[in-house]
C-alpha cells in the first residue's frame, strides 16, 4: 500500500511507493522475513514521519522533485540506528494525486503533439535542403557541360560561332534559374509543400527549361 503525504497547500496528496531493504546479522533468511513483515507498519511510520514536512514544501504536480529530494535525504540511512533488531533502508518512488494526473494529461498531450510536429517539420526541412542541393548541382552542371564546351571545336567556324552564342545564352539563363530556385526554397514553408510535391514542381520546371533550350531530345 502506498503511503499518503500531503502536498503543498494540503489539497492533494503524494503517494509514496517504498521499497524496503532489510538486513540483519546472525539471522537466517526465514527469521528475517518474518520479522520484516512484523515491523513493516513501524517502518512505514518512520518513512512517513520523515517525508511529510518535505512533501509539504512541494507543489502537487512536482512529484519528481519530491522523489529526488526524499531519496537524497533518506538514501544511505538505516533504522533502527541501534539494537539487535533487523535494520532497513528505503528507496522511494513518488506519484501525484490521481486528480492531479488528470489535470496534467491535457498539458502533456499538447506538449507531445507540439514536439512531434516540430520533429516532422525538421525532417521536412532536411529533405527540402537535400533536394535543393541536388537541383543546384544539376543546374550548375548544365552550365559546365563538357559535351557543350568541346563540341564547337569539332565543327566549322560558322557552326562554332552559333554554338558559342548558344552556350553563352544558356550560361546567362542559369543564374536566373538559381535565383528563382533560392526564392522558391525560402517560400517553401509558406506554400506548405511536402518533399514529393517539391520534387514534382522542380521536375516540371526542368522539363520546361529543356524544351526552351532544345535539350529535351538529348534527355532520355
Amino acid at each position: 500500500m502506498p503511503i499518503l503525504v500531503p502536498a503543498k497547500g494540503d489539497a492533494f496528496d503524494f503517494r509514496l511507493h517504498v521499497v524496503y531493504d532489510w538486513t540483519a546479522q546472525n539471522m537466517i533468511y526465514e527469521e528475517l522475513r518474518l520479522r520484516a513483515e512484523r515491523y513493516l507498519g513501524w517502518a512505514a511510520g518512520i518513512v512517513r514521519e520523515r517525508a511529510v514536512d518535505l512533501a509539504r514544501e512541494h507543489e502537487p504536480h512536482r512529484s519528481h522533485d519530491l522523489e529526488r529530494a526524499l531519496n537524497s535525504r533518506l538514501g544511505g540511512q538505516r533504522w533502527p540506528r541501534e539494537g539487535a533488531l533487523p535494520h532497513f533502508g528505503v528507496l522511494i518512488r513518488v506519484s501525484p494525486d490521481e486528480r492531479v494526473r488528470e489535470r496534467l494529461r491535457p498539458y502533456w498531450e499538447d506538449r507531445i503533439r507540439l514536439e512531434c510536429d516540430h520533429e516532422l517539420q525538421k525532417i521536412r526541412a532536411t529533405q527540402a535542403d537535400e533536394l535543393t542541393r541536388r537541383w543546384c548541382a544539376v543546374l550548375q552542371n548544365l552550365e559546365d557541360d563538357p559535351v557543350t564546351s568541346h563540341a564547337a571545336r569539332l565543327t566549322g567556324d560558322q557552326f562554332a560561332e552559333v554554338f558559342r552564342r548558344y552556350v553563352e545564352e544558356r550560361r546567362e539563363t542559369v543564374p536566373d534559374l538559381l535565383k528563382l530556385l533560392r526564392e522558391a526554397v525560402r517560400g517553401h514553408g509558406d506554400l506548405g509543400m511536402g518533399p514529393s510535391e517539391y520534387t514534382e514542381a522542380w521536375d516540371a520546371a526542368l522539363r520546361t527549361y529543356e524544351r526552351q533550350h532544345g535539350l529535351s531530345e538529348r534527355v532520355n
